[in-house]
C-alpha cells in the first residue's frame, strides 16, 4: 500500500475540489438556529454524514470536518466544554466515513475561538493557544489529513492557530482568511484591516501550508479571483478559495443566499486559470453549487490534459 501524498504535495499536481457550506447544510438538516452543530457528531452523526456523503457525490476531493466551532472555547458556550476531543475525532471519522471507497482529503476545521484577547477582549493568550491546541491535538489523533484556521481575521489569532497545529504534528497547514469589500466597492481587507498580501506573507513565514480565504462580506467570485491574483503576487505557496453563495438575505424569518449553483460556476474558469489549487464554496452552498464546480474543473483539467482520478466516485 502506497501512502496518499500529502495535501500540499498533491495539489501541485491538480487542483482539487473541496466541500461547500457545512452550517446552512446543518440547518436544513434540522438544527435550530443558535444550537450547537458540532455536538451533532455525537448526537446525531447519521445527518451530518449524508451531508458530507452528498458532497462527496458531487464531487468533492476534501472534506471540512464538522468542527467550526470546536475549541473548549466555542463548545463551552453550549455546555459541551467536556465533549471537546470526542467532538472533533468523531469528526474527522465522520468525514473520513464519507468518502467510503475513495481516498480523499480530510480537513480538520478549526474556526476562530469567538472572541478578542486581551487587552482588547476578555481572553488572555494562553487560553486562546491553550483551546487552539487541545481542538488541533484532536484533530490530528484522530486522523486529519490537514488542519485549517478559517475565517481568520487577526494575525494575532492565525498565528496561534499555526503554531498550534505544528504542535499537534499537522502534515499540513492551511491558514484562511475572511475579508470584507470596503464600503466603496474599490478593496478588502479583514475586519481587523489586515491585506491580503500581509497575510499571505505572514502565512508563509509562520510555517503555514497553503494560504486561503473564505466567507466574507460581498466577498463574491470575482473578488476570490482578485484574492487569488494578490496572494500569488507574493507567495509561491498554493492558495485555496472558497467564497460565500452571494449575499445573505432574510427570508420568511430565514437566511438563505441568492447566487444559484449556475450563477456561481460562471467565474469559477477564471480561478482555476490563475492558479487556484483548491476550489469551494463557504456559506450558503450546496452539493448542487460543488457539482457545477465539478462539472467545469474536469472540463478544465480535460482540456490540460488530465484524466479524472474519480474511478471510485
Amino acid at each position: 500500500m502506497t501512502m496518499k501524498k500529502f495535501l500540499q504535495e498533491a495539489i501541485l499536481e491538480r487542483p482539487l475540489l473541496c466541500d461547500g457550506a457545512m452550517g446552512t447544510q446543518l440547518m436544513l438538516a434540522g438544527l435550530e438556529q443558535g444550537n450547537c452543530g458540532e455536538a451533532w457528531n455525537l448526537t446525531h452523526p447519521e445527518r451530518v454524514l449524508g451531508i458530507q456523503k452528498r458532497y462527496v457525490e458531487a464531487g468533492s476531493d476534501c472534506l471540512l470536518t464538522n468542527t467550526f466551532g470546536g475549541s473548549r472555547i466555542m463548545l463551552t458556550r453550549h455546555g459541551e466544554g467536556d465533549h471537546v476531543v470526542a467532538i472533533n475525532k468523531a469528526g474527522v471519522e465522520i468525514a473520513r466515513r464519507a468518502f467510503g471507497d475513495r481516498d480523499g482529503y480530510v480537513i480538520g476545521d478549526m474556526g476562530p475561538f469567538g472572541g478578542l484577547m486581551e487587552p482588547y477582549g476578555d481572553f488572555t493568550e494562553a487560553q486562546v493557544r491553550g483551546a487552539f491546541e487541545e481542538q488541533a491535538g484532536a484533530l490530528v489523533k484522530g486522523g486529519a489529513d490537514a488542519i485549517i484556521i478559517e475565517t481568520q481575521t487577526s494575525l494575532e489569532e492565525l498565528g496561534i492557530g499555526i503554531e498550534s497545529a505544528q504542535k499537534a504534528g499537522a502534515r499540513c497547514i492551511i491558514g484562511s482568511m475572511a475579508y470584507d469589500v470596503t464600503l466603496d466597492g474599490s478593496t478588502f481587507r479583514t475586519m481587523m484591516g489586515v491585506e491580503p498580501e500581509q497575510a499571505a506573507d505572514f502565512m508563509e513565514k509562520h510555517g503555514a501550508h497553503i494560504v486561503a480565504l473564505n466567507c466574507g462580506t460581498r466577498m463574491d467570485m470575482v473578488r476570490a479571483l482578485t484574492a487569488v491574483q494578490r496572494y500569488k503576487s507574493v507567495t509561491r505557496l498554493p492558495v485555496m478559495v472558497q467564497p460565500n453563495a452571494g449575499q445573505p438575505k432574510l427570508v420568511q424569518m430565514k437566511v438563505v443566499y441568492d447566487e444559484t449553483p449556475d450563477q456561481m460556476v460562471k467565474d469559477l474558469l477564471p480561478i482555476l486559470k490563475a492558479g487556484a489549487n483548491i476550489v469551494g464554496a463557504c456559506c450558503g452552498s450546496t452539493p448542487e453549487h460543488i457539482r457545477a464546480f465539478r462539472k467545469t474543473m474536469d472540463q478544465y483539467l480535460e482540456t490540460k490534459g488530465v484524466a479524472p482520478e474519480r474511478s471510485q466516485a
